[in-house]
């Protein structure tokens, strides 16, 4: 068995989650190392929808111009029952969130990572899969093994191990992780195909038939991808086609989920279902790919123990309703990436990785019950109102203000922006050089943790004094932006780049009308509202995360 030179964290699995992890680590500038079993990317375009929280994510990465050139926009959804349409639902955000929501098959989206990460000058090891593992107080020995030119193995020394390999998680197994959960009854058939109707582009299609008992006995969705007519289509899997996979194993760990293999669809089999429900008459061409496929929902006990995590399909897998699973699992990257940056340089505080799952196993637990719910009662049957409901499934409610990392609020202060809320985007921010606006996000592109200091505070400390006690007190790792109130003269004594609030946006956004200070983490979230900022509040509030 060869021993290789040892990394920091080692990638089990590289598919979009594997990837925005690598990404983000070697972004920091932590070594890894990415495995997969596959020799090659698959062609299927399995999860296509993008939310515009992951889009946001991406642009904090600084890969979405590359995401957006490749993507189609999701307009809405059309929805028919019976043959008569029976409403459209428009999807539209506030106008203060910078992206819509977005398709785009998902070997697309893994070649878009792919590329970025190669940026770094680190590339995925194929044909490689992670078979053992064995982790002590101080890393983790893995062992690995390639079938690229025939069997080798290879031993690997860690800090750490993180299990992106999907459903069945080598990972999540060894571990012992408990995956609980139940699976749905319906096989599916998925295709991806082009049609010639005259539907407007950019919208999805849901078309039922009901029989005389109300019920649902026929189902056609379809997802518009990029490229003319091109749609991913999925429907009820009939008799001839299920027969053959009533007898097949579930990969040997009791969990069916995902493209299972058995019998293809053939371009007929799928132009039966369009015959039957499509909400004109069309006749399917060019597929690129068919499969039959099965829905479980499951979530894990714990998203780690010690040394080694699990994130993504490894951790949870729920319906595909609302696109909720690849995007749910490029938060996971996100949120455990930084962690482990901090960790790998000593800098962590004790429950800072402790804090991923705090964090992360409640998004999945509201994910897969809210996937679940919809899968089996409708979208319509969600209690919320529609702007909540459209806010939710664009993923721009997550919210971690029962974690451990951030700073409450003081009793009384109803703010209704608050610590663990996602950081919100705001333009019309002007400086002295440039003679344009900017968006919030513009400033805090490829950054880590950032403090923005609003104005100044009467009962606060100076920005310049807080500027440099976030410097001190993480090692140089934070930042400092200064948003100024619009009429405020220009601030150069500090020596801290400010931007004016041209437009109040960010007074609106941040509910602020006199000096404020917010931490924000690499992923996007707010560590702490600080009103008024002090020195002693920010040190409370960063001591949750960084080792002094």
């Amino acid at each position: 068995m060869a021993r290789s030179a040892s990394t920091d964290v080692l990638i089990a699995g590289a598919g979009p989650v594997g990837l925005t992890l690598a990404a983000e680590l070697r972004r920091s500038g932590v070594s890894c190392r990415i495995v997969d079993r596959l020799p090659a990317r698959l062609p299927y375009a399995k999860a296509v929808g993008i939310q515009p929280r992951t889009l946001e994510l991406f642009d904090r990465m600084g890969l979405v111009r590359a995401v957006l050139d490749a993507a189609v926009p999701m307009r809405g959804q059309l929805t028919y029952v019976n043959g008569a349409e029976q409403g459209r639902i428009e999807l539209v955000l506030p106008p203060e969130v910078p992206y819509g929501f977005a398709a785009l098959p998902q070997y697309e989206t893994e070649r878009v990572l792919e590329e970025f990460l190669g940026r770094f000058g680190t590339r995925i090891e194929r044909s490689t899969e992670l078979v053992a593992f064995a982790q002590d107080p101080v890393g983790v020995t893995s062992r690995l093994r390639s079938s690229s030119g025939g069997e080798e193995e290879e031993e690997v020394r860690s800090r750490f191990l993180v299990g992106c390999d999907g459903a069945h998680s080598v990972v999540r197994k060894a571990l012992g992780l408990t995956f609980e959960g139940g699976a749905f009854p319906e096989e599916y058939m998925l295709a991806d195909v082009e049609v010639g109707w005259g539907l407007p582009p950019g919208y999805g299609v849901r078309s039922m038939h009901r029989g005389e008992d109300g019920a649902v006995d026929d189902l056609l969705v379809c997802i518009p991808l990029p490229g003319r007519g091109r749609y991913r289509m999925s429907m009820l899997v009939p008799p001839e086609l299920s027969a053959s996979r009533a007898s097949e194993p579930s990969a040997g760990d009791g969990v069916a989920h995902g493209l299972e293999g058995g019998t293809a669809p053939a371009l007929a089999d799928i132009q039966k279902v369009l015959d039957r429900l499509a909400p004109e008459p069309v006749t399917a061409s060019a597929l690129r790919w068919s499969s039959v496929f099965r829905i479980s929902h499951r979530l894990v006990d714990r998203y780690g123990e010690g040394r080694v995590f699990v994130a993504g399909d490894a951790a949870h897998i729920h319906p595909p309703t609302g696109a909720q699973g690849m995007n749910t699992g490029v938060q996971d990257a996100c949120n455990l990436a930084w962690k482990l940056a901090l960790a790998v340089e000593a800098a962590a505080d004790p429950g800072l990785l402790p804090s991923y799952d705090a964090e992360r196993h409640p998004v999945g637990e509201e994910v897969v019950g809210r996937t679940v719910r919809h899968a089996t009662e409708g979208v319509q049957a969600d209690p919320a109102d529609p702007e909540t409901l459209m806010l939710r499934e664009a993923q721009l409610l997550v919210n971690y203000r029962e974690s451990p990392l951030v700073t409450p609020l003081p009793p009384g202060d109803e703010a209704a922006l608050r610590p663990g809320d996602r950081a919100p985007d705001c333009g019309g921010l002007t400086g002295d050089i440039a003679a344009y606006p900017v968006r919030l996000f513009d400033l805090l592109r490829g950054r880590g943790h950032v403090l923005l200091v609003y104005g100044h505070h009467p009962a606060g400390d100076p920005p310049g004094d807080l500027a440099a006690a976030a410097r001190e007190l993480t090692g140089g790792r934070m930042e400092t932006c200064r948003i100024l109130p619009a009429d405020a003269p220009p601030d150069e004594a500090t020596g801290i780049p400010h931007h004016h609030d041209s437009r109040g946006e960010f007074a609106r956004q941040y509910g602020v009308e006199e000096g404020a200070a917010f931490v924000v983490r690499p992923d996007g979230y707010l560590g702490a509202c600080l009103r008024p900022p002090t020195v002693g509040q920010l040190k409370e509030a960063l001591r949750r995360v960084f080792a002094w």
